[in-house]
């Protein structure tokens, strides 16, 4: 893919999440696509929407389960960018047709305190740099079909990272704990659809220790010049399968003692 083709793209995935209507697969379209060639086109989408005004308030890390590696023959997690409109409070309520297809996962964020970057960074230098961590819920929303009608070929990794990692929103629990209060190994989830338990994890599921899930992001960052900044805020990854959101759905994740967060959906 050139730059024009990176724009071109971008611009096919901005006019999707405007209109709520999905885009082909461009993984079809571009086939060969690298990981790099998909962090450039994720990367011209996000300076599209920085140019509307939009601003960065952190990074979500997705894949980091051996389960949906597996399912998408990979062996890497992958990243994406959260912005200011994408942070709903507790117990929002997400107007209909808001998205086009969204999920729910259960996770943990890190609050940064300082910058973090760097190739020698460390699993002390990434808890020595969070503030607080929090319970979260992220919404996922993908505006590339999940498969294409005519030959039946799945979205891959790389239609996802183009995708912003099918980055849609953020909810964040009232709870803010220091990281070194809780094993977050064992800090874990019961989550909730409309009164029903849809799944239960722990944060052993993400990469065996959420923390590992953001020295992963600072190293993968690190390639790209990029790191973390003061005051942002960092999905680690989700220890729960993704779980549809239809119209009228109301999401309860129960952290126990690390918190709650709910979220409904109009």
């Amino acid at each position: 893919m050139t730059p024009q083709d990176h724009h071109a793209a971008a611009l096919a995935l901005l006019e999707a999440e405007t209109t709520r209507s999905q885009i082909g697969l461009l993984s079809l379209a571009y086939p060969g696509m690298t990981l790099d060639v998909a962090y450039a086109v994720q990367a011209e989408l996000i300076r599209l929407k920085l140019a509307k005004g939009r601003q960065v308030i952190g990074w979500k890390i997705g894949l980091t389960s051996r389960a949906m590696q597996e399912q998408l023959k990979i062996d890497t997690p992958d990243s994406g960018v959260l912005l200011d409109d994408m942070l709903f409070t507790n117990g929002a309520t997400i107007p209909k047709n808001h998205f086009i297809q969204p999920r729910v996962e259960a996770e943990i964020a890190f609050l940064m305190a300082r910058d973090l970057s760097g190739p020698n960074v460390s699993r002390e230098d990434v808890i020595a740099a969070t503030a607080h961590v929090a319970p979260a819920l992220e919404i996922l929303d993908t505006r590339i079909l999940r498969s294409d009608p005519a030959t039946g070929k799945a979205r891959i990794i790389t239609d996802t990272i183009s995708d912003n990692a099918a980055n849609a929103g953020i909810v964040l629990g009232q709870d803010r704990h220091s990281v070194d209060t809780h094993n977050l190994r064992w800090v874990g989830a019961i989550v909730k659809r409309d009164g029903v338990v849809e799944e239960t994890g722990l944060g052993a599921g993400v990469l065996d220790d959420p923390v590992t899930g953001i020295l992963w992001l600072v190293h993968r960052l690190h390639r790209y010049g990029q790191g973390l900044k003061a005051g942002e805020v960092v999905l680690s990854g989700s220890f729960v399968r993704a779980i549809e959101a239809p119209p009228g759905s109301r999401f309860e994740a129960d952290f126990g003692p690390f918190g709650s967060v709910t979220l409904n959906f109009e």
